[in-house]
Formats: structure tokens, C-alpha cells, sequence
């Protein structure tokens, strides 16, 4: 492990960041939460250091009992002697509060006084690494150079086996020291042509310039097995295969998401020794940009000196980060004459070998400058052995994409559904391992009957606007004030002029706010109005106060006035949470009921869709009475939904009302999950019916009037049946007495939507319940219309 004295980061051990988030806990509404934070943040409190920050790591040993009781949550004890996992400094071999597991490996290892390093990371790769680290968390440069980090740890019989570690650095802090240097964008471009110059990142970033403090959270993945594979696929290369029809596609695609890089091309050359030239891979897509529209050519030739060192004798990486730049530099020599003639602005060549003999050439380009570069050509350390056994055995189809397949697809869908996607899962790897060609097969539930449901921020557009408009006409205003401080001062026609542009702009605002208006003002202020108060500010010192007290009511983050804004969006951000907990809640008891499939969404308000019918639960028997239980449920939760929003009205700064509305639909219909989407939709075009009424049914109106069915204060079941009318009344009857609605309903027509007809809708005034002004344990019920006429007294 590199020496701390040289490192640019001084480690320092810190549990502020997660005892952070225990401060906030500590006032959740949740009283398990909140008491369960407040024990952590009493355990914590008498020992300071523990959030201050130290570095004598005898301290570890001191307040292990604390330091268990402050990490708790993320070690959890009854995953200990599963889970591999430690808490630990980055980059480095301390580690505590370890596993049950993770310690017992390290006793068979060698007892407690063997240490884990990591594989295959030299000094000056960590010093780097440690660089690229400080540059995205603290000069905001996002320089990719992510690798896999590994541990070779033996077992207590001998055996070496793999892990591979995941770090979770939520809780670390970069805090500059002194010796820390600004750097520029030319700095910068020079670090990334120079990944192997390790005094120019010492000079840039310093060693101790840096302050690492907190700590990381390392998972351990035993990747025994992906290994040996990989040892045993780097042992297969040969140069006398071609890759399937699809090969070249499938790996550009892989290298564009390996590299985050989009317009990423491969292209590949083979090498013949005897003849000391390149020769070009006839195949469908297969392309060189080293020999570009030749068949062949001599490696004298087609390199410059470097190049067919680094290529052929080292058998190391050769990249190329500004293509236009080493041209100029060169005198346009090969091969940048030939990279330059087809746009190509950066490179990466990869020599592919074994044993030191050289098979072929890697080729990737990007149109981006610095796109490829020294550093993130270090990436393909890790694949190289992949990619070679793919490009000579043409394996478009290996056992990572699989295991993609099978978290990708498996794990992100509703629990309900699981067991189907599980199922095709195990079916896709036993076709891949008897050689058949494995396919995932698109998952479809038939005959489930749909269940939908919103709470609708009401006329959240109009009140997003008036936010809008409040904010421009007080920053402006606020501008208009200095200009005319200005204009008084020293009276020059373009202080008057300015003036002018902002009063046509309050004006223009003040009437109509336009799609472009924000743009419009956001860009004349930046543009025009900051330049000039750079000026004034260097001028007049009245006038440097009067800036001054002006850009501290500008946020930085919209670089705006956004006082008006923020308090909009932090209340709708309220609703959403306080109705997306009622429902998440909440269904944990229906799912208990019976199964079902179940999706959660906030827009302007929140909206769900549920399914339920025999082939999602598969094993059980279905019912139509859990069809009426579920819509039973359905109608209570919204209306307990809506409960929950009128009473946390009066802490919104905006205060916002909300519609409710549910769609009855009495027909089954087939769902299907979208792999583009990774989401569940309703399949074959009769059923699109269902959708087109589901996403127009909240603009709709009331037949033959202009208003529009949804109004806050009732309950909206929209519907087609007369069986369905009938069952919703009696659903409705029987909250009632609940306390749930007040008796108070209509029927209502719909006027026909566009290739939609004859839906009607039963609306019910909903009650809410009111703590007493006398009695604070007594609640009154009230209708929307009650409350209103009540706050009009």
C-alpha cells in the first residue's frame, strides 16, 4: 500500500456523515425511527471525537461498542455471518466493525494479524486513482478511471480465492488542505496525456493536500469462479477464428457502455510475424483504422516509432488523447495522417497477446477529444482476456451477459410478479449451457383485471406559473433598484436603456407568462445585466452593497431568483411523500390479502396501477371476491390519501389542493413487460383501450357543461357497467358509516373523449376528519364544502 506520507489524501476516520442522516432521523414523524436515532445520537455524544474526526486508530479498539452501535443499520446482525463486509478507511488495509464472516476468513487466512491486499493496484495506479477521486469531488472533473479491486485471500486449506470489492463512500468528505492547487482546464488535459508521468500528479496534487475524511462501507463478492473462467479463456487464444456475423456490433455496443462513450468504434487488426505486417479481418462489420481502406501494410509503415514500440516490444497500451494535436506536433506522420483523414479525434490501441507474442491489434476511436486517453486505456486491463477469447472464438454470447439478464430482468419487478421472471431465468442459463440458443422470453400475464387510481395535484400548472411569474418580477425589480442607483449616480444612457428592457419584460410577465419567457429573462440577466454588475461592483461602494444584497437572494443552484419556485416544488415534493407513504404502506396489508401486482408514480400528485387475476399468482386459487376486496381497499386507502394531504395543508408554503379519481375497468386484460421500458404495460390494441381511458379520463368534463369531473373534496369512480355503478354505491354506502364519505353524491355523463364513449362517473363527497379546538382526542368530520365555509367565517 502506498506510503500516507506520500498519498495527496491525509485519512482522517470520521462518523459525522452518518450520524448526519441520524440527526435528521431524529426527527421523523416515524417514533421507531426517531427513538431509534436518538439512542445512536445519545451512544455517540460523549465521545466528540467520533464526529470531529481522528487519526490514532487505537481509537478503534477504544469505542468499538459505540462504533457498533452508530453503524448498526448497515451491518446488520442478522446477515453476519453471510454477508462479507467491513467498514474501513479507502485505499487502505484498516478495517473494524467487520462481519462475522469477513473476520473469519481473514482467521483462516492467517489469524488476526493477516491483512488483505488489494490485487494488481501499484502505487502509482492508487496515487492516481486517488487523484481522479479528489478531481470529481472537489474540482468537479469527472475523469473515468473505475476499476474492479479485487482480494486474493486464501482459505484455511490453501486455496486462493477471489473477492471482489464493492466500496460505499457515502459517508466520506474531500476537504482541501493549504499545499491543495487550483487547476486549470490545460492542467487538466495534461494529466490526462500523462498517466504515466507520476511527478506531474505529484505536482499537480500534492502529497497531504487533501483531507479524506469519514469512512467507506466494503462489500465482498466471492468471484472465485469468474475468475478461473477468465484464467481459462485468456488460455484459449488463437488467431484462426472470425467472429460470428454479429460480433463486431455486440462489442462496440459493450465498449460504448464500458466507457460511458457513445460514439465509441472498434475496429481490429491481425499481426503476421513473419512478414512484420498488419493484416486486415475480412468479416461482416469488421473494420481497421490503422490500415483504413489497405488490405495490408508493413508495421514500419502504418506506425510511427512509439506507437511500434509500445505495440509490438512491450506489448503495452498505445493512445492517442488529441489526435489533431500530435499531428501538428509530428509533421503529420503515420499513424495520426490516417487517424486524422477519418475525423478520428482520440485512440486507444490495445495489443492482444499471449505469453508476449502478438495476435492482433485492438482498435478503438472516438470523434472526442480526450473521449480516449492513458488513463481510461487502463480500463481494458480487466477484459483484455475477455475480449480476447471473444474475438477468436466469436462468443458473443458469454455467461456476464446472461447474469445481466438475470439481475436486470429479474430483480427490478414487483415481488408479486418475481416467480414468473425467476422461472425464465433458469430456463435462459440451462439453454446457454446445453447449447442451445438462449433467448428471454417476453413475460405475459393473461385475464388480470386492472385497477387504477390518482390523486391529482389540482391546477399544479397554474400554480407552477404564478411561482414563476412572482420570482421574475421581484428579481427584476431588484435589478430595476440597483440600475436606477446606478443611473443617479452617474447618469449613462445605457444604465436607462437596461432599464427600459426590464420594465418591457416585468410588463410582458406580468400579463402572460409564455413557454420562453423564463429562458428569455434568465439569458438577458446572465448575458447582459451580470456583466454590468461586475463593473458597478468595482465602481461605487453604495452600489457594491446594494449588489451584494442582491446576489445573496439569487440561488446558486438556478443562478435566479427562486424563493417563490422553491416554496412551489417543496410542496408538491411534501404531498407526494405524505401520499406515497399512506399507499406503500398500505399495501403491505393488501398483498397479505391476497397477491397482486402493484406500480407507484409521482408526476404532480401520485398515481398507481394494480393487477390482480389467477396468472399472477400462479400457486393459488383466484376468486372474484378478491377483485371486489382489492377495489374495496382501493376506494378506503385514496380516501385515507386524501385525509393525510388536508392535514398536512397548513404546513405546505404553498397550499395546494388535490382531485382524486379512480377508473373502473370490468374487463381482464393481458399485461406485458416491456424489456426497453422494464415495465409492465397492457398488451394487443383491444386492450390499449384501457390506457387511451386511463391517460384522458382527468382532462375530461362533465356533459354538457365546462367543468371538469375531477373537483377537490370529492371522490370520482369513473366507469362503464351499470354492474360496476351498482357495486361502487354499495362500497360507498358502506364507508359511510365508517366515516369515510358523507352520503352526498351524483351521477354524472362524460362528454366522449376522443375514440372513447358512454363512460360515466359516480362523485362523492369525501369526509375529513378534524381535530377538536376544545378536545384535541375528539375529532369532527367535515365535507370539503364544510371546511370551506368554516375557514370563510
Amino acid at each position: 500500500m502506498i506510503d500516507k506520507l506520500q498519498s495527496p489524501l491525509s485519512q482522517m476516520i470520521s462518523f459525522n456523515e452518518i450520524l448526519k442522516q441520524y440527526d435528521v432521523m431524529a426527527q421523523s414523524e416515524d417514533t421507531y425511527l426517531a427513538s431509534k436515532a436518538k439512542h445512536i445520537l445519545a451512544a455517540q455524544a460523549p465521545y466528540p471525537e467520533l464526529r470531529e474526526g481522528f487519526t490514532d486508530i487505537s481509537l478503534l479498539e477504544k469505542h468499538k461498542d459505540v462504533i457498533k452501535i452508530i453503524l448498526q443499520d448497515a451491518f446488520s446482525e442478522v446477515l453476519t455471518a453471510n454477508e462479507i463486509k467491513t467498514a474501513s478507511l479507502p485505499f487502505d488495509n484498516i478495517v473494524f466493525n467487520s462481519s462475522e464472516r469477513f473476520t473469519q476468513i481473514l482467521e483462516d487466512a492467517g489469524g488476526k494479524e493477516f491483512l488483505p491486499h488489494m490485487r494488481d493496484l501499484p502505487d502509482h495506479h492508487l496515487y492516481v486513482l486517488m487523484c481522479t477521486v479528489i478531481l470529481s469531488a472537489h474540482y468537479g472533473q469527472t475523469i473515468d478511471f473505475k476499476r474492479p479491486f479485487f482480494y486474493d485471500i486464501p482459505d484455511k486449506n490453501g486455496v486462493m480465492r477471489h473477492y471482489r470489492i464493492l466500496y460505499n463512500a457515502d459517508f466520506m468528505e474531500i476537504l482541501p488542505t493549504t499545499m491543495s492547487k487550483e487547476l486549470t482546464n490545460e492542467d487538466i488535459d495534461e494529466l490526462l496525456e500523462n498517466f504515466d508521468n507520476l511527478a506531474l500528479w505529484q505536482e499537480k496534487f500534492p502529497p497531504q493536500s487533501f483531507i479524506g475524511k469519514g469512512f467507506v462501507i466494503s462489500s465482498m463478492f466471492d468471484v472465485t469462479n469468474e475468475h478461473a473462467i477468465s484464467e481459462i479463456k485468456s488460455s484459449l487464444i488463437a488467431n484462426d477464428k472470425r467472429g460470428s456475423e454479429s460480433f463486431m456490433l455486440n462489442l462496440q455496443e459493450t465498449f460504448r457502455s464500458f466507457f460511458s462513450i457513445s460514439d465509441i468504434r472498434a475496429g481490429f487488426v491481425t499481426y503476421n510475424p513473419k512478414k512484420d505486417q498488419f493484416e486486415k479481418v475480412f468479416g461482416i462489420g469488421m473494420e481497421s483504422f490503422i490500415l483504413h481502406d489497405k488490405d495490408l501494410e508493413a508495421c514500419s509503415e502504418a506506425l510511427c516509432q512509439s506507437s511500434y514500440k509500445k505495440l509490438l516490444n512491450e506489448n503495452g497500451y498505445f493512445s492517442i488523447s488529441d489526435v489533431d494535436k500530435y499531428f501538428e506536433l509530428s509533421g503529420g506522420i503515420m499513424p495520426y495522417k490516417t487517424l486524422k483523414a477519418q475525423g478520428i479525434k482520440s485512440v486507444i490501441f490495445a495489443p492482444i497477446a499471449s505469453k508476449g507474442n502478438l495476435l492482433g491489434v485492438l482498435e478503438l476511436v472516438s470523434m472526442q477529444k480526450n473521449g480516449l486517453n492513458s488513463v481510461n486505456a487502463n480500463k481494458l486491463e480487466d477484459i483484455m482476456p475477455f475480449i480476447v477469447t471473444g474475438v477468436l472464438r466469436s462468443m458473443s454470447e458469454e455467461e456476464n451477459r446472461i447474469d445481466a439478464v438475470i439481475q436486470n430482468e429479474c430483480t427490478s419487478v414487483h415481488s408479486s410478479v418475481y416467480w414468473k421472471f425467476k422461472e425464465e431465468a433458469k430456463r435462459f442459463i440451462i439453454d446457454g449451457l446445453e447449447d442451445r440458443q438462449p433467448s428471454f422470453k417476453e413475460i405475459v400475464f393473461k385475464d388480470v383485471y386492472p385497477l387504477y387510481g390518482q390523486i391529482d395535484i389540482k391546477d399544479s400548472s397554474l400554480a407552477r406559473n404564478t411561482a414563476i411569474q412572482r420570482d421574475i418580477m421581484i428579481q427584476l425589480s431588484e435589478i430595476n433598484k440597483v440600475l436606477d442607483a446606478a443611473w443617479q449616480i452617474n447618469k449613462l444612457p445605457i444604465y436607462e436603456e437596461l432599464m427600459f428592457r426590464i420594465n418591457n419584460y416585468i410588463d410582458e410577465v406580468k400579463e402572460l407568462l409564455n413557454t420562453n419567457s423564463e429562458q428569455a429573462v434568465f439569458n438577458f440577466v446572465q448575458n447582459e445585466i451580470v456583466p454590468v454588475f461586475e463593473h458597478l461592483k468595482k465602481k461605487d461602494t453604495e452600489l457594491l452593497h446594494m449588489i451584494i444584497a442582491y446576489e445573496a437572494s439569487i440561488d446558486m443552484g438556478t443562478k435566479s431568483y427562486y424563493d417563490h419556485r422553491r416554496n412551489y416544488d417543496e410542496s408538491v415534493m411534501m404531498i407526494n411523500k405524505k401520499l406515497s407513504s399512506v399507499i406503500d404502506k398500505k399495501q403491505k396489508d393488501a398483498q397479505a390479502m391476497f397477491p397482486h401486482y402493484f406500480e407507484r408514480y409521482k408526476t404532480d400528485g401520485v398515481e398507481h396501477n394494480m393487477y390482480i387475476g389467477a396468472s399472477i399468482v400462479g400457486d393459488q386459487e383466484f376468486d372474484s371476491l378478491y377483485l371486489s376486496n382489492l377495489r374495496l381497499w382501493q376506494l378506503q386507502i385514496m380516501c385515507e390519501m386524501e385525509n393525510k394531504h388536508y392535514n398536512l395543508k397548513p404546513e405546505l408554503s404553498v397550499p395546494l389542493d388535490v382531485a382524486s379519481l379512480m377508473l373502473v375497468y370490468n374487463t381482464s386484460l393481458s399485461i406485458r413487460f416491456r424489456m426497453d421500458e422494464k415495465r409492465f404495460d397492457v398488451d394487443g390494441t383491444y386492450n390499449a383501450r384501457y390506457e387511451i381511458i386511463k391517460k384522458r379520463i382527468d382532462k375530461s368534463y362533465i356533459k354538457g357543461t365546462s367543468k371538469r369531473i375531477t373537483e377537490p373534496g370529492k371522490m370520482v369512480i369513473v366507469y362503464a357497467q351499470k354492474s360496476d355503478e351498482l357495486e361502487y354505491l354499495r362500497y360507498i354506502k358502506f364507508l359511510k358509516s365508517k366515516g369515510y364519505f358523507s352520503g352526498k353524491l351524483e351521477i354524472v355523463e362524460l362528454e366522449g373523449l376522443q375514440g372513447v364513449a358512454g363512460l360515466k362517473a359516480i362523485r362523492a363527497d369525501i369526509m375529513y376528519s378534524v381535530k377538536d379546538a376544545v378536545d384535541a382526542n375528539q375529532e369532527k368530520m367535515y365535507t370539503y364544502e364544510d371546511l370551506i365555509d368554516e375557514l370563510k367565517i
